[in-house]
């Protein structure tokens, strides 16, 4: 016991003296550069803070403008809604008379044909349907009319060749714009339950052809599907 109390006293007199050696100078340049150091980690510390809190409120920017957007994208759409629903309620059970020429604007009025060399085309609707039909003659709208559910309208024109369109729906609407034209915006159409069809252009001397548009299948007569680009 006595033995190591006399190793350790050697030691602790040698901490004493390495510990006195540091000079004033070399101890304000030690305590100089701590001091530096703890300033250096206060400013990092602080800038790290900076940037954390930067960073949370460029998220709640970003949130609160993407929450913004939201409510102004779903504020439009039920505004939409809103509009259809009331052109919807409104238009839903309007109809035209039967032989209506509603594009007469664009297309001119249909008139009969008194010279020699007549043929026509006499159109039945369906029971479930009313259709706006077109004649065209070299891609151009020659003649048309609006025809009621169950009803029949008679065109008349030259001999010549012409192809029928047929635009079924429910609920007319007569600011409903449909196509740019030649002589503007064509207004006019279906607000529901809208089929395009057509058949092939047929040579007419001196006849009438008849259709009866039945809205299921096995019909009288097979169409093609259309458009409004090309049925108007």
């Amino acid at each position: 016991m006595r033995l190591s109390t006399k190793l350790l006293i050697p030691l602790f007199s040698l901490a004493i003296i390495i510990s006195s050696c540091e000079s004033d100078a070399e101890r304000k340049q030690r305590l100089a550069k701590e001091e530096q150091q703890k300033i250096e980690l206060e400013e990092k510390r602080k800038a790290e803070e900076a940037e954390r809190v930067f960073q949370q409120e460029q998220e709640r920017i970003e949130r609160e403008k993407r929450e913004e957007e939201e409510r102004t994208a779903r504020e439009v759409r039920l505004e939409k809604e809103r509009k259809e629903k009331a052109i919807y309620d409104k238009y839903i059970n309007n109809s035209l008379s039967t032989g209506a020429t509603p594009y007469a604007y664009c297309f001119g009025s249909n008139s009969s044909c008194s010279n020699w060399g007549c043929a026509g085309i006499s159109v039945k609707t369906p029971y479930n349907s009313d259709v706006m039909v077109t004649i065209k003659k070299e891609d151009k709208v020659y003649r048309h009319a609006y025809i009621k559910a169950g009803r029949t309208h008679k065109f008349e024109f030259p001999n010549g060749t012409y192809q029928a369109f047929f635009y079924y729906g429910k609920g007319w609407n007569p600011n409903k714009i449909m196509k740019e034209v030649d002589c503007g915006f064509l207004k006019g159409g279906f607000i529901a339950n809208e089929i395009f069809s057509k058949d092939m252009p047929q040579r007419l001397d001196n006849a009438v052809l008849t259709y009866e548009l039945i809205l299921q299948e096995n019909g009288n007569f097979s169409t093609t599907p259309s458009n409004p680009e090309e049925a108007l």
